[in-house]
């Protein structure tokens, strides 16, 4: 018989699960099961996720809006000082190349792009237009824009259509040159200042927009998440493919230590080793910071998981270098105490003999990862 849930202030007190042992000052806690929540609780998760979703996209497209702005504002620059001063069409390389050393994360201040700012502000004189419709429009959907419809009414119904619709860049292509517009025939006079759908294509886009991570100045952070995140992708199949003892325990482990919080890229057990095996995967080259990290998981793992009967943990360290994917193993020393303290990481390229056979070899983690990149 299912038991009645006890009221939410009944339940104020009650402790928090872990992984392993809770020790002070370090824990890894882990969530309770949906059958220990309150009724609302469901309600209450819907509208936080939805919540934060729309702040999401309102931010981004806050600075959507900003970029398209500034695109506009330079792309009129140069129109009006080109105009007044005569300048020609060369002045545009030697401009991008001058802002490229002063802002190098930004792709968008290309010869090319400059010239598109350009054209841009050419084919919208009304500053207040670009404001109220194209800026809640992507870049890239601006430039379909441009390059597929030749008088300013059909973009600005586009424009509109794709901002209520949240079409991306491929489908206002397509609804352009289907002459959505003459089937439809409706003017639109006004522009409200609307989101596109959480849901839509365009939302989806936004968040992805090259140009956008580069005026933001946050796009190596991005690429560099982007990558850790395959490579934890293609670690963990790999490593369980192998049929070699590896046994999944968590993604994203949270660690709790002090005030701070830490996420373990990918946490086994290996059923044949005995021994717990941290994955920590970096799309950046090996810095020696990272070993104090790994060492920290380890000494956590094995001081909040470890079995009496366990062996002391394995850590695997992954850097993606310039050229290629770079594997090491951190080995503790399996004949020392079980003090914390006294533990000592260090990395290897080659395993003890007693961990051939059961652990791949830096050799075949490398291959394997270098294999991924290339049929990317």
């Amino acid at each position: 018989m299912k038991k009645r849930r006890q009221p939410s202030s009944a339940r104020n007190d009650e402790p928090r699960k872990f992984r392993g042992r809770a020790r002070e000052g370090a824990a890894m806690p882990v969530p309770p099961g949906k059958g220990e929540l309150p009724d609302g609780y469901g309600t209450l998760l819907t509208e936080i996720k939805e919540r934060i979703r729309s702040e999401r996209l309102r931010v981004v497209m806050a600075a959507n809006a900003a970029m398209v702005l500034l695109y506009w504002d330079i792309g009129k620059t140069i129109l009006d000082r080109q105009a007044r001063e005569g300048w020609g069409a060369k002045i545009i390389d030697r401009l991008s190349h001058d802002l490229k050393v002063t802002f190098p994360d930004m792709n968008g201040l290309s010869p090319r792009n400059l010239k598109y700012m350009r054209k841009f502000a050419q084919a919208w004189p009304d500053r207040k237009i670009v404001q109220e419709a194209l800026a809640q429009i992507t870049w890239y959907h601006n430039l379909a824009l441009l390059e597929k419809c030749s008088d300013p009414e059909t973009r600005l119904w586009y424009a509109a259509k794709a901002a209520e619709n949240g079409w991306s860049r491929n489908i206002l292509v397509m609804q352009i040159e289907s002459g959505l517009h003459k089937r439809e025939g409706k003017a639109i006079n006004n522009f409200e200042l609307v989101l596109p759908p959480s849901d839509s294509d365009m939302a989806a886009q936004v968040f992805k927009d090259p140009y956008l991570f580069d005026f933001l100045g946050t796009a190596d952070t991005r690429r560099e998440r982007e990558v850790e995140q395959a490579l934890v992708d293609h670690i963990q199949k790999f490593l369980l493919e192998l049929g070699a003892g590896f046994a999944f325990v968590g993604r994203q482990v949270l660690l709790e230590v002090g005030d701070r919080d830490f996420y373990i890229d990918l946490l086994f057990y290996h059923l044949k080793l005995r021994c717990f095996v941290v994955v920590e995967l970096k799309a950046v080259p090996f810095d020696p910071a990272f070993v104090g990290q790994l060492n920290l998981y380890l000494s956590a793992v094995d001081d909040l998981m470890r079995h009496p009967d366990d062996k002391p943990a394995i850590g695997l360290l992954l850097c993606k270098g310039k050229n290629r994917i770079v594997a090491e193993y951190a080995l503790r020393g399996f004949a020392k105490p079980i003090g914390v303290a006294d533990w000592e990481t260090r990395l290897t390229e080659t395993l003890p003999d007693d961990l051939k056979g059961s652990l791949p070899s830096i050799e075949e983690i490398e291959a394997e990862l270098a294999g991924s990149e290339e049929g990317e």
